[in-house]
């Protein structure tokens, strides 16, 4: 019989990437996602029976931050991540043989602003704003509950580059010579291969002993000004605009986007995962940028 994993919001770019590997590795999967032909959010008995005698629930759901932050977003951008963490609790106290893990995204963006020193697990500071709320209600959406069958983790993720993602918007500001940095350009940038980022879910798996709150980020973050050259490097462009804030308002405003996505400082190191044991496949940007390029043209 085969393993189950349960992928929840599994229909999104990181989503996608862990059903295909998980399936390559002999799994069944299941897919939770307002999308059909999936198991729909509102049907509960279905969300219970996928899992129940699941190996392993991941839950990616959420709307996508790439937005414009008004009251009818951040509504949504919360619910779609709180609402949907205590359906999946609320199944899990239901089924008969829950599964062992339960891992929740959740993100980086939870500590502040960062540009004096980097944030870890135990001596981070969390921010303040819209985000940082979000981040703090999606973690408690999660440890509320007491599944003593079940571990559960919250990965706070950093941004995961992959052949998609956010890797298609900084690769044709590249293309169309606007590869410079944005804002001040010190601002730390950090990131993590989307095949580290489903190899942790496996280390995690494997280390039964783990649980609680873990950094998910490269342990080498750059600059927004090293990430930009890395890029131009890479493309054989030898010039870039740089993109200072006044523009950068005023072009979020057009593309209906936040500044914050670019400007926030996320100095962020994975230092639970070390101290664990885990290796990183990818453990500097230009490696990560170069595997990418390589993929994309195959």
């Amino acid at each position: 019989m085969l393993k189950k994993v349960v992928l929840a919001g599994g229909t999104g770019f990181v989503g996608q990437y862990f059903e295909q590997h998980f399936r390559n590795l002999g799994y069944e999967v299941v897919i939770i996602s307002r999308q059909t032909p999936h198991i729909g959010w509102d049907d509960r008995k279905g969300i219970e029976g996928a899992i129940d005698n699941a190996d392993m629930l991941i839950n990616l759901a959420g709307k996508t931050v790439n937005c414009r932050y008004n009251e009818e977003n951040k509504k949504e951008i919360l619910e779609s991540r709180t609402d949907t963490t205590i359906v999946l609790g609320h199944a899990i106290e239901q089924c008969q043989n829950p599964p062992s893990l339960w891992i929740n995204s959740s993100t980086a963006t939870i500590y502040r602003h960062a540009e004096d020193k980097p944030m870890t697990e135990e001596e981070g500071e969390i921010g303040s704003g819209f985000s940082v709320e979000v981040a703090q209600a999606w973690e408690r959406s999660l440890f509320t509950f007491q599944l003593p069958q079940t571990r559960q983790i919250a990965l706070r993720i950093a941004i995961v580059l992959g052949d998609g993602g956010v890797m298609t918007p900084y690769r044709n500001l590249v293309k169309f010579g606007l590869g410079g940095h944005q804002g001040s350009g010190y601002q730390k940038f950090s990131w993590i291969h989307i095949e580290d980022l489903f190899n942790i879910v496996l280390f995690l798996r494997k280390n039964e002993g783990l649980e609680g709150v873990f950094n998910c980020s490269a342990p080498n973050p750059v600059t927004n000004r090293e990430l930009m050259a890395q890029l131009r490097k890479a493309m054989n462009k030898k010039m870039g605009l740089p993109c200072p804030v006044p523009i950068l308002t005023m072009g979020a405003f057009f593309m209906r986007t936040e500044t914050e996505l670019i400007l926030k400082s996320r100095w962020v190191l994975p230092e639970r995962l070390e101290k664990e044991g885990y290796a990183y496949k990818f453990n500097h940007l230009d490696q990560a940028i170069e595997q990418i390029l390589k993929r994309s043209l195959i």
